[in-house]
């Protein structure tokens, strides 16, 4: 589950990854994500990207990475779609994408699957983007998961140098850094900083930079972190649930980084704006 989230952060953070690794997808066409239970069987999918236009000749997108070897994966994943095309009666395509580690995984038979895994189903090994040093941005941030510990710091440097805004830095900063703490799991908010190297980075000038990056400011750190987590779940929970009240925002922005991260999780399974609700009230840091 911890990979899991991962990814749906990359995504939805960066939503012009779909068009780079599915041809066809326009690079402007935004998705909503979410993780539904398909009754029958409760088979959870791992991840469904769903078009927010009313186009429906854009396709629904499921969405699953798999790291290691598991020997029913091509059934389970296709008996989920199936499953889940059959009781939501989907009027739209659909396409798979599929984030896979390295091409020696024993992922099962393929054979009752092959038309699908040829005309329908988008396959990405990471160990395929090691050769490569001009990947695009989006690319260069998944090659960071595979790349030999020795050589992520200087790669998620090169990711950062490349950014031409404030916000794009926030946002690809967001995501080196949650990759890193998948990654090194062991490494603290220091040691990620100090990978980083963002004193001889370019960005250094910024004013993101000097109010929260700047060594020894661990409170403008969390701060930093908080304020871009904040963001994430309320953009998340404005295309969920629809426009946000503003006193349910502030209920929102008061929420401990540990809240808003368990909060971003729950919202995969909100269909509505009672079910923010019922949340908040459970949840609300000020309540508790």
């Amino acid at each position: 589950m911890k990979t899991d989230k991962l990814f749906y952060r990359i995504f939805i953070s960066q939503p012009s990854l779909i068009s780079e690794l599915l041809p066809g997808v326009p690079d402007n066409c935004e998705f909503d994500y979410s993780a539904p239970v398909v009754k029958e069987v409760e088979i959870r999918l791992d991840g469904l990207l769903s078009p927010i236009s009313d186009d429906l000749s854009l396709p629904l997108v499921f969405l699953e990475a798999q790291m290691q070897s598991d020997s029913d994966f091509y059934g389970r994943f296709f008996a989920g779609i199936f499953l889940y095309l059959r009781q939501y009666k989907v009027d739209r395509p659909w396409r798979g994408l599929l984030i896979l580690k390295r091409r020696s995984q024993d992922l099962g038979l393929e054979s009752a699957y092959q038309l699908q895994l040829n005309e329908q189903v988008q396959r990405l090994y990471l160990e395929d983007l090691l050769p490569f040093a001009d990947l695009s941005p989006n690319l260069a941030m998944l090659r960071l998961l595979i790349l030999p510990d020795l050589e992520v710091a200087a790669a998620a440097q090169d990711i950062l140098q490349g950014t031409l805004s404030e916000a794009e830095f926030r946002r690809r900063l967001d995501l080196v850094e949650a990759i890193l703490v998948n990654k090194f799991p062991q490494l603290s908010t220091e040691d990620i900083l100090k990978m980083l190297d963002l004193r001889t980075a370019d960005v250094t000038q910024t004013r993101f930079y000097q109010e929260v990056f700047q060594v020894g400011q661990q409170d403008g750190w969390k701060e930093g972190r908080q304020e871009g987590e904040t963001d994430l779940v309320l953009r998340l929970l404005n295309r969920r649930c629809g426009v946000l009240s503003l006193v349910q925002e502030d209920q929102i922005r008061s929420l401990s980084i540990e809240r808003l991260e368990a909060l971003g999780d729950a919202l995969l399974d909100f269909t509505n704006m009672e079910d923010l609700d019922d949340w908040l009230e459970v949840n609300s840091d000020g309540l508790v």
